[in-house]
């Protein structure tokens, strides 16, 4: 009997072990949760930090249809000789301690990421317990990362779930950006074969009024975040931004394209065709050559045409062969002029490095250390690009040739 009143207080006892509380466990009233961090450099070298910190309260107010007189986040500040300084800086303005595994934004200055760079950045963010490895990464351009920060939207009523929207579907409608978290640029950051490269954002508008409650309640926006094109690094280091089609000829050789628009000429009309790309696929090879690695790029896609502004016949198949070529010519010139680019700024933003490591790891060895800066830029590259026409829409000839038959 006495032994099994002793098992039984041995069972009792190892229940309290499972059963108690979290030793680290922090109630909601006692923890600020930020939500984007934002870092820049002053003129005495030191980091700036800007820290979002939401207002529960009042984001739950507005998602409602209330509360619409105070802003749903906090704006806090600090100044420090690294992010960890910044952390302890910022504590003591605030009554309340700093919780980051909500971050979901970090916004880098471009002066601080052309001038200092990434590494030692996130060597504190890698480290922390709380960041995520999720969090996404962007590149403030032209503006401080403070302005982007601040910024009140009206839609998303916190502005980084704005900026990381605006990102995620300008990369999946138009490919002129591209989503990447903390990890992926980590990873890039150690590896010998590839180099990061991250999304910019601007505040188009009136930028002294991005942090009024005025900006999220009028109609006419007064001021707005916009993604603002891809920015380069070589080395850990901001050193160009790709815009426009060279953005998206990047993307293309990335195989990061899900949908985009290609605008081609017809005779003496300028952006006359447009097609809209609906799938892709595009493969990357490296060979060796007479001792050399040549790349070899290949891209098929398939779209629609969405958009005709000349007179055609698109039961013509000879016009849709000739428009299928135009297509693949002005495809494969984006991705060669995105290639020329990065070959010219001696950084690999491709992985071609990381593919001829995987492929060839004896010749890779032997130019690892040069790669950048004297294998990479002289590399040849092959593009191959095929499109087809899927659909050509509801119409067959455009209105436009109705209207020339009218005329006459």
């Amino acid at each position: 009997m006495n032994r099994k009143r002793l098992v039984l207080l041995w069972m009792m006892l190892i229940a309290t072990i499972f059963t108690s509380g979290c030793w680290d466990k922090r109630e909601l009233n006692e923890i600020a949760v930020v939500s984007a961090v934002g870092l820049d450099k002053n003129k005495e070298g030191k980091i700036v930090g800007t820290f979002q910190i939401i207002n529960p309260s009042n984001v739950a107010g507005a998602l409602q249809g209330g509360g619409g007189t105070n802003p749903p986040i906090s704006i806090y500040r600090a100044i420090g000789d690294n992010v960890l300084e910044l952390d302890s800086s910022a504590t003591t303005k605030i009554s309340r301690d700093m919780y980051f595994a909500h971050a979901n934004l970090v916004v880098i200055g471009e002066e601080l990421a052309k001038e200092e760079g990434l590494n030692y950045i996130f060597d504190a963010f890698e480290r922390s317990p709380e960041f995520r490895a999720t969090t996404r990464i962007v590149i403030s351009r032209g503006v401080k990362a403070k302005d982007i920060i601040e910024t009140l939207t009206a839609i998303d009523k916190v502005s980084a779930e704005k900026i990381i929207r605006t990102i995620e579907v300008t990369e999946k409608t138009q490919g002129e950006n591209i989503s990447i978290n903390l990890q992926e640029v980590i990873k890039n950051l150690l590896s010998t074969g590839k180099e990061p490269i991250i999304s910019g954002f601007t505040v188009r508008g009136d930028t002294g009024k991005e942090d009024k409650m005025e900006n999220t309640q009028s109609s006419d926006i007064k001021a707005n975040p916009n993604a603002a094109g891809i920015g380069v690094f070589k080395d850990g280091k901001l050193i160009d931004w790709l815009d426009g089609d060279k953005a998206i000829g990047a993307m293309w050789v990335l195989d990061r394209i899900e949908s985009t628009n290609l605008n081609i000429d017809w005779e003496d009309k300028k952006d006359a065709v447009t097609y809209q790309v609906i799938r892709q696929k595009t493969n990357v090879s490296v060979k060796m050559e007479n001792g050399k690695p040549k790349v070899f790029i290949k891209v098929r896609a398939e779209g629609d045409i969405r958009e005709v502004n000349v007179p055609l016949n698109l039961t013509d198949t000879h016009v849709l062969i000739d428009i299928e070529k135009k297509l693949a010519k002005k495809l494969k010139k984006e991705m060669e002029d995105a290639v020329v680019r990065a070959q010219k700024n001696k950084s690999d933003i491709f992985g071609f490095g990381e593919i001829m490591h995987e492929n060839h790891p004896k010749e890779w060895k032997k130019i690892e250390k040069n790669w950048d800066d004297v294998s990479f830029p002289k590399l040849e590259v092959d593009v191959q690009a095929e499109t087809f026409i899927r659909r050509t829409g509801l119409r067959n000839k455009p209105f436009l040739s109705n209207l020339k038959k009218k005329d006459q």
